[in-house]
């Protein structure tokens, strides 16, 4: 017995013939056109229980299609595939009303399920006004798989209030995502406050967050009020949240149970109506073992986790967000300017320790410091080859001493970066590089000895044993002289 009849519209033939075997061996029946003139009627008729189309079509858009088919049918679930795999497209089929999106290409499998889910739960979602104001500068570049995911998680969260906790290496966009919640969710016409709790020190973070009356301490000649009462019926973008003391996680998470708090030194509760979106790039959970974090804290922020691809996890996106950054840089007057293909194929090999923002860096400063039109790979292997980190051959690293193996380190790393600063994130960043060659270094020094090894880095042994492993370290024993 069939399931249900499909609706699909789409003008690639290949697409309509794939979907109708996929469909019908599914156990449903698919009813395939390839125009929106057709699909209307159908649809206007009362035939299918769902239905899927492209946005691009020959006589219509679908995006200007579904109001009028919500309008008549509101329960009838629509599924949108496009092949402009952008944030845009993902948010706009969100606010006309889509059941889901997909990008093209998609998986076969994973729209058999979508289709599964909604006709077990028709009309799960309703249009909801456009986003006002200026959003160019808001959305997310990128059109690999990673990035799609991304959008379709948005397209979800912007029509909740739910909290979200972002992760993801510094320099991935963690507050650009925070943005878009905001811009594009309920809470748009609100304040949207941006607090980094790493750039904050420790025992101003509470009165920061909560405000505090006049005496509460040495120095308070005033009220002032803090960022939760600047932020209400908004936003409340609370970043590097693995940097917040202790004291500050304990008043945090009562105002996360009870909605409401208390400022610094005083006594009448507040009432609190702000979307907390929180940002790390540390492993919380681990910081919780250790006891830095509150674990119930984490629960409570961790309602709905997106974590954001590294940059070389998207290498394929290189290309659309150097375009990207060379319009923004010809906005400031830093001239119009492309980039060769070849000089894309040689930012794709680089690591990207700084993920986008390094690279966004990188780009402002060949528009500013070249003349040239074109950037070229001769200019990129310059910038990349001045501003990479060192790297230290096997026998480089067994002729110094660990102390001066990292002194040397440490400081041909930052002469690397004579234009500007490093970007965030280098305690960590400096750890992950040193820490390999370093334990290297002093089993080369002990023969591969893991015992005196762990001695000599003031280690436990089964610390340095795990470490080697995690971090695929190949011990070689070698006899004494």
């Amino acid at each position: 017995m069939a399931k249900g009849t499909i609706l699909i519209a789409d003008d690639d033939t290949a697409i309509r013939t794939v979907l109708n075997q996929a469909l019908a061996r599914a156990g449903y029946v698919p009813r395939a056109t390839g125009n929106a003139a057709t699909l209307w009627r159908w649809v206007a008729q009362g035939e299918g229980e769902v239905v899927i189309t492209d946005v691009v079509m020959p006589d219509e858009n679908a995006f200007d299609l579904i109001p009028r088919i919500k309008k008549l049918r509101p329960e009838l679930p629509i599924i949108v595939m496009s092949a402009q795999n952008t944030l845009m497209t993902a948010l706009t089929a969100a606010e006309k009303g889509a059941y889901e999106y997909l990008p093209k290409p998609f998986d076969l499998n994973e729209l058999i399920a979508v289709v599964g889910r909604a006709m077990s739960e028709p009309g799960r979602r309703a249009p909801r006004p456009a986003p006002e104001g200026d959003t160019e500068q808001l959305p997310l570049i990128g059109r690999s798989p990673a990035m799609q995911e991304i959008y379709r998680v948005l397209a979800r969260l912007t029509q909740t209030d739910l909290t979200v906790m972002i992760s993801g290496e510094s320099g991935t966009g963690k507050e650009l995502v925070a943005r878009v919640l905001h811009e594009f969710g309920k809470r748009r016409s609100g304040p949207f406050v941006a607090v980094n709790m790493a750039a904050i020190p420790r025992e101003l973070i509470e009165s920061e967050l909560f405000g505090h009356e006049k005496g509460a301490f040495t120095g308070a000649q005033s009220r002032t009020e803090g960022r939760f009462q600047q932020a209400d019926g908004g936003t409340l973008f609370l970043d590097e949240i693995g940097d917040m003391p202790m004291e500050a996680q304990t008043r945090l998470l009562r105002v996360l149970q009870e909605g409401e708090y208390t400022t610094v030194g005083g006594r009448t509760p507040i009432k609190t109506n702000v979307r907390i979106v929180s940002a790390t790039h540390r492993d919380l959970k681990s910081q919780i073992q250790q006891g830095l974090f509150r674990e119930d804290l984490y629960y409570r922020l961790n309602v709905v986790p997106l974590r954001l691809p590294a940059l070389r996890e998207r290498l394929d996106d290189i290309g659309d967000l150097v375009r990207h950054f060379l319009r923004a840089a010809a906005r400031e007057g830093l001239g119009q300017k492309s980039i060769e293909q070849a000089a894309i194929e040689r930012l794709k090999r680089h690591t990207w320790p700084g993920n986008v923002r390094e690279l966004e860096n990188l780009v402002r400063r060949v528009a500013a410091l070249y003349s040239q039109d074109t950037i070229t790979v001769d200019i990129i292997d310059t910038e990349l080859s001045e501003a990479a980190p060192p790297r230290l051959d096997d026998a480089e690293m067994h002729a110094k001493s660990l102390s001066e193996l990292v002194e040397r380190y440490l400081a041909a790393y930052f002469a690397s970066f004579g234009r500007e600063l490093p970007p965030p994130g280098l305690y960590d960043r400096i750890i992950r590089q040193v820490e390999a060659p370093m334990l290297a270094a002093a089993l080369a020094a002990t023969r591969g000895n893991q015992i005196r090894a762990a001695e000599l880095l003031g280690l436990n042994r089964n610390t340095l044993r795990s470490r080697i492993r995690d971090l695929d370290i190949q011990v070689i024993r070698t006899p004494a002289p």
